[in-house]
């Protein structure tokens, strides 16, 4: 297939990209910025992409430009929309509504301009901290007012989607983790045994769905593959280590340990905040090795990355 993709540089784009063109699709990545606006982990990103794709710089989400490239790079026979307004996705303040327009910024005259070329199949990436969406605590409300805007975004491309005639799939992800990641959780693991202290894992109650990005990549891969042409909403809600924080931690330093050469003890500490749901995870298991995957590979592969960094 030719795709069109948004959202490039971020953590799962470049990993969504990545298993595309080992599929041997056609990948056109419309990226935001310039590449010299781009630092650290990001940069490197956008840099890992180039022989993956075709790189489109300065492209905004339903801008002129952006119509322009529909035109120019077309046929398309896939929009995989995975772009998203982030910003501090953790603030209370966050801009819902100033997201969802950014989201779905001239939308219905995206899906025309594909549809003029033949194309009626659209991707969109959702999110488990959606309201309603995964399973655990009920009821599935929202966790934040970034899950909120993700939730209304999902709802208006759904309704577009729907007036045009376009086949709409719906891919959630849950809390991946592995190379090119902002330094976040398993980053902070890394950096504390390297400096030889003992991490503290502050939620260990918690039950959350991490998952190897590589494994959700190829998940993701499959099911552009399979997406069907007939309207209507196809959802795939992939899943990996559902089990709480604390165990996943030390699974975690399990791997980490004869692969970096280190030691990694983790400590688990006594948890006081529960502002957010007990458990949310999503509801169907990837079989890995039925997509060519690796669980070892990807072990290896993310350790060499900590290595390197």
């Amino acid at each position: 297939m030719r795709i069109l993709f948004t959202g490039a540089s971020s953590f799962t784009g470049y990993w969504f990209i990545q298993a595309l063109a080992a599929q041997g699709h056609q990948v056109v990545a419309a990226i935001l910025r310039r590449p010299e606006q781009y630092q650290g982990v990001r940069r490197a990103r956008v840099e890992a992409l180039e022989p993956l794709c075709t790189r489109r710089f300065g492209l905004r989400f339903g801008e002129e430009a952006f119509l322009r490239a529909i035109k120019s790079d077309g046929p398309f026979d896939l929009l995989c929309h995975h772009a998203a307004q982030v910003g501090d996705y953790r603030s209370p303040e966050f801009d819902v509504a100033g997201a969802l327009a950014a989201n779905t910024h001239n939308l219905p005259a995206v899906l025309r301009a594909l549809a003029e070329q033949g194309c009626a199949k659209l991707i969109i990436t959702g999110s488990v901290f959606e309201p309603g969406e995964g399973a655990g605590n009920r009821p599935l409300a929202a966790f934040s007012p970034y899950g909120l805007s993700k939730g209304l975004t999902a709802s208006v491309c759904q309704f577009y989607a729907d007036a045009t005639g376009f086949s709409l799939g719906k891919f959630v992800i849950p809390n991946p983790f592995g190379p090119y990641e902002e330094p976040r959780f398993t980053a902070y693991l890394v950096r504390t045994w390297k400096a030889g202290q003992t991490p503290s894992v502050n939620t260990p109650r918690y039950v959350r769905d991490n998952i190897h990005v590589s494994l959700l990549a190829a998940a993701y891969a499959d099911f552009a593959a399979g997406l069907p042409s007939a309207p209507g909403l196809v959802r795939r809600n992939p899943s990996g280590y559902v089990e709480t924080q604390g165990a996943f931690a030390r699974r975690f330093a399990e791997a980490m340990a004869p692969r970096l050469g280190l030691e990694c003890p983790v400590a688990l500490a006594q948890q006081t905040d529960f502002s957010e749901p007990l458990v949310r995870i999503n509801t169907e298991p990837v079989d890995g090795p039925a997509l060519g995957w690796d669980e070892d590979a990807a072990w290896d592969e993310l350790a060499a990355y900590y290595r390197r960094a």
